[in-house]
């Protein structure tokens, strides 16, 4: 997916996550002056990268609903680069969790 603006656009930064400004928040802008794009950095979409194993599970509540998602390592990227995804985003995600699932059992059984 391309991004809606390019090199040498101006664009208005939201205030909605800023905490440093003083004041009531009514009061606060709600962006900060136009910025010009100097550099346009896109990251590889994660459905793009192979993935090399899933580490980790966990349930969250997301819009009212349960939603499982798992902590995801990459191909040839270290722990520092793992990502928490949804089920439906992890490609060739069946496998992947049937080996997750495995390697669950096998922890489990050598705890006993």
């Amino acid at each position: 997916m391309e991004p809606d603006f390019k090199e040498g656009d101006q664009v208005l930064v939201s205030t909605l996550k800023f905490n440093n400004f003083k004041g009531p928040k009514k009061m606060r802008y709600s962006f900060v002056e136009p910025f010009t794009i100097i550099k346009l950095i896109v990251e590889v979409e994660d459905s793009i990268r192979p993935v090399k194993k899933i580490m980790k599970a966990r349930k969250i509540r997301l819009n009212g609903k349960d939603q499982r998602q798992y902590i995801v390592r990459f191909k040839n990227q270290t722990a520092d680069k793992d990502k928490w995804l949804a089920e439906d985003a992890i490609p060739d995600g069946n496998l992947h969790f049937r080996r997750y699932r495995a390697s669950r059992r096998t922890e489990k059984s050598h705890q006993l």
